[in-house]
């Protein structure tokens, strides 16, 4: 984590902690890393927040203030400016979204010239940059000054690129989406209508304020209650800048990043797809997907929370899944990161193939209570190694009996601490997650401001 950059890009409310005159300096800053021998040029996207124009234009300026040309993908995907880049002869691309996060915020997203999240050594000198003086990096000057370009081609290919990768016609399936009125809300149905489905379309007229307002992966209530009532055989929500993805099933029951998980494992596993046998999780899946995972034989990775620390595992050993219970999946031998489009194709790949209701598709999976609560405090690590704290957490892990799980973590952004317990009923994980909090505040470790 550093000063401005977290695990998901450079993120904050627009104007208060995110101006454009950071947006400004990023784009000075890889303008002129890039461009230091060859013309440099980048593919810039944005959601739908009225802010994400101003950054758009504010990062042009940087870049091209250095010589750098800019292609302007205008209103798309996270995953689309990903698989521009990885494809053409970008040196680097830009994605302007906060994700999921509320119209007000922003943020910077950096993708390398492969696609994938950019490099800490990068990250780390940007930050440097935005810190020191702007004559540090000299201006570009006559005809070296660099061009902004409209690229919708760029975008146009993306979808080219998801109607190759559906196996079957969608005709005569009724789907319904909720793009979040974010970037979906650009492509999602030209895809699903293009494919041949009876598609059925909520909250896709982004105003510049309504992004994730009510709706959404977020808000995922709404897309249950649109399925049910229209009698659809399923539904996809996305967030904001569709990098993730919730579906509804034909009965208006959801189905998260970890039954996605299980139906898309299973799958590639009978097909003979899912390399090393192998689906890669984070330490928040549940473990009823895990206990699922054990009965049809697929092993699993565990990593820290985070589609990058995921989509490393993935790279390092080669497997094809992975992704979180939030909605970010990833399907390596498509693209390099979370895809939320992407994902809705390849579920709707497994439901034609065979022949089954979504509902049946994850009906073998049993997911476990979960109760999560934070808890402020004044030393995180010391809470961590107290040694009745650890005991509380033992014994808890022991009453569990196998049939659950808790898992104690620190937050990366916050003085908070993380209490998880899942447990075959919600009033047994509501029990153990309240007897650690009890230990860690009797050992005067909460902050009561």
């Amino acid at each position: 984590m550093g000063k401005y950059f977290g695990t998901d890009g450079f993120r904050g409310e627009a104007n208060v902690n995110l101006t454009a005159m950071h947006a400004f300096k990023v784009g000075r800053f890889l303008g002129w890393y890039y461009g230091r021998y060859h013309k440099c040029s980048v593919a810039i996207g944005k959601d739908t927040r009225r802010s994400s124009y101003m950054f758009e234009d504010a990062l042009s300026a940087g870049l091209t203030s250095t010589g750098a040309d800019v292609y302007l993908l205008h209103v798309t995907t996270t995953p689309s400016v990903s698989y521009v880049v990885s494809t053409e002869d970008f040196d680097c691309g830009i994605m302007i979204s906060a994700s999921h996060n509320p119209f007000y915020d922003n943020g910077i997203k950096l993708i390398n010239g492969k696609g994938e999240k950019m490099e800490q050594e990068v990250i780390d000198r940007v930050e440097e940059y935005i810190d020191a003086d702007f004559d540090t990096i000299p201006y570009a000057v006559g005809e070296k000054i660099g061009r902004t370009v409209d690229y919708f081609a760029g975008r146009n290919r993306y979808m080219g690129y998801l109607m190759t990768l559906a196996k079957h016609s969608f005709r005569n399936v009724r789907v319904g989406l909720d793009c979040s009125n974010g970037s979906a809300s650009a492509i999602a149905k030209s895809v699903f209508d293009a494919l041949g489905a009876e598609t059925h379309v909520i909250h896709a007229e982004p105003n510049g304020t309504n992004i994730n307002m009510g709706c959404g992966s977020t808000h995922i209530e709404e897309l249950q209650k649109y399925v049910i009532g229209n009698h659809l055989d399923i539904g996809f929500a996305y967030d904001g800048d569709a990098d993730r993805c919730f579906c509804v099933d034909d009965q208006g029951h959801i189905v998260n990043g970890d039954l996605i998980l299980y139906v898309c494992g299973v799958y590639m596993k009978q097909n003979g797809e899912l390399k090393n046998n192998t689906v890669v999780t984070t330490i928040m899946s549940n473990i009823g997907l895990y206990k699922a995972f054990d009965a049809v034989g697929i092993q699993y990775e565990k990593t820290d929370v985070g589609d990058k620390n995921v989509y490393e595992c993935m790279r390092n050993y080669g497997h094809r899944l992975g992704g979180e219970e939030s909605g970010h999946i990833i399907f390596s031998k498509y693209a390099t990161t979370g895809d939320g489009i992407l994902t809705s194709i390849k579920l709707m790949e497994v439901m034609l193939s065979e022949k089954r209701k979504m509902s049946e598709l994850i009906s073998p999976v049993t997911i476990y209570p979960q109760v999560l609560k934070n808890i402020r405090v004044t030393d995180k690590p010391a809470a961590l190694n107290d040694e009745d704290v650890k005991t509380a957490i033992q014994e808890v892990n022991e009453s569990l009996q196998g049939n659950g799980r808790i898992l104690v973590r620190e937050s990366g952004t916050e003085p908070v601490i993380r209490v998880m317990v899942e447990a075959e009923t919600e009033q047994k994980a509501e029990e153990c997650v309240d007897r650690v909090i009890e230990v860690i505040c009797d050992k005067g470790y909460e902050d009561k401001k």
